[in-house]
């Protein structure tokens, strides 16, 4: 038995479940009858500090804000704020600075060699709730999990947007992780609008004001819509702005001829996810897309079959359609986060399916929910052909030109892995986004530009987070290998290398310490915490050590 929650979904980003869940939360009865729980978390247990005095010593540091490494470097923190960034050593001398700290009464961290950046910011979230995720084998994909990977990655900041939980439930796992309760990164709600793709559409203009300000008041960050009726969606955009709450989109097939990109961004919206939206308003000799007569929304491997023949439809880049929707897009100071990465298995399914990380860091229930099946949302290699992975990996070569072209005119382009679904297990699906933003052609700094200070800035708060900066958050990641040289060093994985000596091979990399908020976790910990649990459900469940088989039975 497959995941009932997610049978038949309509979108990357949702679930029947969510539906469901929204549906009650829309009701006002149900939402003041309901009780905040984030019971999927423990009490925080891992983690040292904040500190009164925190020495970071001798590290090369990546500032986040575009400029090369520079070092080493001394950084203190006191408390959960960066006091002092100071060189250790100058072009005039190569003797130690005068102004190094006093260690005493300091917890000191010797970075000497190694690399400090800003915490990640994750754009593009799923907080996978117990309540959303149980499988065919029992079991659950719990939030502490999908917690610890981020952080083990060196993700700090999450924008969450949206999850099989109500609203009160998000908001008060962000209360909690902002007070340092719980093992998580800071959160930052953003939960789904009722759509006409959940099936419980708000009925009138009043009606989604109405959302919109229940949202508001219950501590959110912002809201994410996914396809519903234009004037609706207008109303609900110009409250949001009026509450001064954060809106994004994923434009869903369903109303995409009637609100592209060009419609809502028009309107006030500040962001849109993925891709959809976008070549539809690059259309110049359509307006529907060719949808072949026996398609059906419904079946997955037609959906997504049908959107890597998508781009290929649109303008040509440089051509008088091309321009205007990207002029039009950046004079509206409009965001785009991609998520190359949750669609990179449609051009390799048995890369993606055979990654290494998945044995010893995929809960048995998550690997489950990918394999492929009619009835799980984003599980639909029921015949995935080579043609249709050459046809994505023409519509990857679009796509990536135009987010190219829309980074080096000054668009923000964010950085969201959208994990969960298609392969893509938390955390690593978000370095592998930054390694396809490289292969886009952004330079490694703009990169780790992306990752950082752009997504801050699509949250409105880079005045706090986003950049190693004197007066802003401790978030901080200390890494052991140059990541602008390599960007696989930042999988929890490692890379491997081949001892020109010896000839052995030995694995680098991976995240030393991701420091939120003053509180210093120790990744290495974290990892060896993440792979003993999975290792912990794979006995639980009976199942056999190393990788998950890839489920068949012979045709009867």
């Amino acid at each position: 038995m497959r995941l009932p929650s997610f049978e038949n979904a309509l979108n990357v980003c949702l679930s029947v479940a969510i539906a469901a869940f929204i549906l009650i939360g829309f009701n006002s009865a149900a939402m003041a009858k309901e009780a905040p729980s984030s019971r999927d978390f423990a009490k925080r247990d891992v983690g040292a500090g904040p500190y009164n005095r925190l020495i970071i010593r001798g590290a090369m540091m990546i500032d986040g804000l575009g400029g090369p490494a520079v070092g080493p470097m001394e950084i203190v923190v006191e408390g959960n704020r960066i006091t002092k960034i100071a060189m250790l050593k100058t072009v005039f001398s190569d003797e130690a600075a005068e102004n190094e700290d006093d260690e005493e009464g300091a917890r000191v961290i010797n970075a000497e060699g190694k690399y400090i950046l800003p915490g990640f910011v994750n754009g593009h979230a799923h907080l996978h709730s117990a309540a959303a995720g149980k499988t065919g084998h029992g079991g659950e994909v719990p939030a502490q999990y999908v917690a610890w990977l981020w952080l083990a990655h060196g993700i700090t900041s999450v924008r969450e947007v949206g999850n099989g939980r109500s609203i009160k439930w998000q908001a008060d796992v962000a209360r909690r992780s902002a007070a340092n309760e719980i093992v998580a990164p800071r959160m930052y709600p953003h939960p789904f609008f009722p759509s006409r793709a959940l099936g419980n559409e708000a009925s009138s203009a009043a009606r989604a004001r109405s959302f919109v300000q229940y949202a508001d008041k219950t501590g959110v960050h912002g809201i994410k819509f996914l396809g519903t009726e234009k004037d609706i969606l207008a109303a609900a955009i110009d409250e949001a702005k009026k509450r001064n709450l954060k809106t994004t989109m994923h434009h869903e097939q369903s109303t995409v001829v009637e609100t592209n990109v060009l419609d809502t961004s028009g309107m006030g919206l500040e962001t849109m996810e993925h891709w959809y939206g976008l070549p539809e308003a690059l259309f110049d000799d359509r307006i529907v897309q060719d949808y072949p007569a026996d398609y059906n929304y419904l079946n997955e491997q037609h959906r997504f079959h049908q959107a890597g023949l998508l781009w290929a439809q649109a303008a040509e880049p440089g051509s008088e359609r091309w321009n205007y929707v990207m002029d039009t897009l950046l004079e509206r100071n409009f965001n785009i986060v991609p998520t190359f990465s949750i669609y990179i298995a449609n051009r390799d399914w048995m890369r993606a399916r055979e990654a290494e990380w998945h044995d010893e860091y995929t809960l048995p229930q998550l690997w489950d929910f990918f394999r492929p099946s009619r009835f799980a949302h984003g599980s639909y290699w029921f015949d995935w052909t080579q043609d249709m992975e050459i046809a994505w990996a023409e519509n990857f070569r679009k796509w990536m030109k135009f987010i190219r072209e829309y980074n080096i005119r000054g668009g923000n382009v964010g950085v969201g892995e959208d994990a969960g679904y298609i392969y893509t297990t938390y955390g690593f699906g978000y370095i592998r986004e930054l390694e396809l933003l490289r292969e886009a052609g952004f330079h490694p700094l703009e990169v780790i530009r992306a990752a950082t200070i752009v997504n801050a800035r699509i949250l409105g708060l880079d005045d706090d987070i986003g950049s190693i900066e004197v007066g802003k958050l401790a978030d901080l990641i200390i890494v052991p290998e140059n990541p602008l040289q390599n960007l696989k060093t930042l999988y929890a994985t490692g890379h491997l290398r081949v001892d020109p000596e010896t000839d052995e091979v030995y694995r680098v990399g991976g995240v030393d310490y991701t420091i939120k908020d003053g509180i210093v976790y120790d990744a290495r910990l974290l990892r060896e915490q993440i792979k003993n649990f999975v290792a912990s459900e794979k006995e639980r469940l009976n199942l056999p050590p190393g990788p998950m088989p890839v489920e068949t039975a012979p045709r009867r």
